[in-house]
């Protein structure tokens, strides 16, 4: 009988044992998230880069979701703050976060409850680029005229036309009214670039002062017989050096356009 009693006895201690073991079992397999690495963030940290957050390493009851939430941060990424409508996975970034950093916070939930792991902070966001006002020193907007100020090198001037008044100069001609023209950049007309014309050979006809082209990319030099015009009696042509110019660079640098030209003369 007390064998009996025993063997009852251990029989139901190991009932107990089996039910207390299985009971712990259960409660391991049911448990809330828990971060075990935390969410990282991938992409260019420029303003209009679009930022990507991962959700990061969590172990708990199965399924888990997650939700997120961008940060903007001081460069030391403290002092953060939600940004408002960031709750996804993406982020583009704005002008607001340059000079600042980011991080995300995820949020992961389950059945048996939820938990919070925040990423480091990104770099320190830094302004987009301009888009290049010039290319090539010409501006890649706008037509028409172009002002001298807005060449700049490896662009260059281009005296492209001449006209000579009188057409054909003579002994006579105590003036001769020259138009010179000036372009750039594909055949722009430029405004204010100084014009000078020298005859050559020197001395007959005075050098004027440098004229600017006007708003049609003109300019009109005037010059005035000087003591040996014509330089021979069977002189055919009047050479002129022509200079065009951007004010303020060296006269044998910068942008300016250096040419030959001649007129017909009847000596």
């Amino acid at each position: 009988m007390r064998k009996s009693l025993n063997l009852l006895v251990l029989l139901a201690a190991g009932l107990v044992t089996v039910l207390v073991v299985a009971g712990l079992s259960i409660a391991a397999g049911s448990s809330a998230p828990a971060n075990s690495a935390v969410p990282a963030i991938t992409g260019t940290t420029q303003e209009g880069s679009t930022l990507t957050g991962s959700s990061g390493s969590w172990s708990g009851t199965t399924p888990i979701t997650y939700s997120y939430q961008w940060r903007r941060c001081d460069k030391n990424g403290g002092s953060c703050s939600n940004i408002n409508g960031a709750t996804t996975s993406t982020y583009t970034l704005k002008a607001a976060d340059v000079g600042h950093t980011v991080r995300v916070r995820v949020t992961a939930k389950n059945a048996d409850g939820s938990a919070q792991a925040t990423s480091d902070n990104t770099a320190t966001i830094v302004k987009q680029p301009s888009a290049p006002t010039t290319v090539n020193g010409c501006p890649v907007t706008g037509s028409g005229t172009l002002d001298v100020s807005q060449i700049t090198s490896p662009a260059h001037l281009v005296i492209d036309g001449q006209s000579a008044s009188p057409s054909v100069i003579s002994r006579s001609a105590q003036t001769v009214t020259l138009r010179f023209h000036v372009s750039a950049c594909n055949g722009r007309d430029v405004q204010n670039a100084l014009v000078l014309a020298e005859a050559i050979p020197f001395e007959q006809f005075d050098v004027p002062a440098e004229v600017p082209t006007d708003a049609n990319g003109w300019a009109t030099v005037t010059l005035r017989q000087a003591q040996w015009f014509p330089a021979s009696s069977r002189q055919q042509v009047l050479a002129i050096f022509v200079r065009a110019r951007k004010t303020g660079e060296p006269l044998l640098a910068g942008i300016a356009a250096r040419r030959l030209v001649s007129f017909p003369v009847h000596a």
